[in-house]
């Protein structure tokens, strides 16, 4: 039975279906009113119960395994840049889904991938205890996955108390004035687009804290190393946006210098890669550190823009 402890209060319903937790919140409140859902050992109904720091957060194993058999394999060529016992971390191409969801209904994901990599492997799969964090569909680089329930447990622990390193690779319209910063603003569900989420008029926020530093610049274009100590929805994307230098490639946070420019470059994907990942995994209770090589994709705008990394 897959536990969680919860760090900062929130809904249940979208505390199950954030960070990787589960595949979508319409199949977190439904585990939520069959009754496969408690609190602190109690079974919960109440999808909206606001849920405290310390509480734990358990979902009943038929529900990983009823979603289980939805997943076919499929070989998507995933590349493995570690591997243990208990835990992998894969290279995470753009244009695919993570998970099924709204828009990609019959489309391959991740997910159909790592089926197909734990088959191979003669590892039993659960859709619902695999993905341990995730990235949008068009960012690329490190993507942690487990191999059983209790370490898909272990691993978003560390995620919840922020022990996991993330870094990224953004490649963002203008430079910034400041070449180190961090950016601590709470990111919500945009109220007036909710496909977006925003910094300003939004509902539900949570705090969000990224920090940045320019590792290289041209006259408008700059490259930027960000650290995540929070994992919200579109956070990086969000900030970067939020300060007045959107990342090249992005089409929903935008501004007239970054459109102009992505059209300029040709850019087709969105310039942000899940470049480092540093974790200890439960295998050998050592600290992990990952790196993705960057994508022919990104690398061909770094060259287009005559910017050395």
């Amino acid at each position: 039975m897959p536990t969680w402890i919860v760090s900062l209060p929130d809904r249940l319903d979208t505390f199950l279906s954030s960070d990787g937790r589960m595949i979508s919140r319409a199949k977190a409140q439904k585990a939520i009113d069959d009754g496969r859902v408690k609190v602190n050992d109690h079974v919960v109904t109440k999808q909206a119960m606001r849920l405290q720091e310390g509480d734990a957060v358990s979902l009943e194993e038929s529900e990983v395994q009823a979603n289980a058999g939805k997943i076919v394999p499929k070989d998507l060529e995933l590349e493995i840049l570690y591997e243990d016992d208990v835990c992998l971390v894969i290279n995470k191409p753009a244009g695919i889904s993570v998970h099924p969801g709204a828009g990609s209904e019959g489309e391959s994901t991740i997910l159909h991938g790592i089926a197909h990599i734990f088959t191979k492997k003669k590892i039993p799969f659960g859709s619902e205890a695999v993905l341990v964090h995730r990235l949008d569909k068009d960012t690329t680089g490190c993507l942690l996955i487990a191999k059983n329930a209790e370490t898909h447990r272990v691993l978003q622990a560390q995620f919840e108390s922020r022990t996991v390193k993330k870094t990224y690779l953004a490649l963002v319209a203008g430079v910034p004035t400041e070449p180190m910063a961090t950016i601590d603003a709470p990111i919500g569900r945009s109220t007036s687009n909710r496909t977006k989420m925003s910094i300003l008029g939004a509902s539900a926020t949570r705090e969000a804290q990224t920090t940045y530093r320019t590792v290289g610049s041209t006259k408008n274009v700059a490259l930027l190393e960000c650290d995540l100590h929070t994992g919200r929805t579109h956070q990086i994307r969000v900030h970067l946006s939020g300060i007045g230098h959107p990342v090249l490639g992005d089409s929903a946070y935008v501004n007239a210098l970054s459109e102009r420019l992505t059209d300029e470059f040709d850019i087709r994907s969105i310039c942000l890669h899940a470049w480092k990942l540093q974790f200890v995994s439960p295998h050998d209770l050592e600290k992990h550190p990952v790196v993705a090589p960057l994508p022919h994709s990104f690398k061909g705008t770094l060259q287009k823009i005559k910017l050395d990394f």
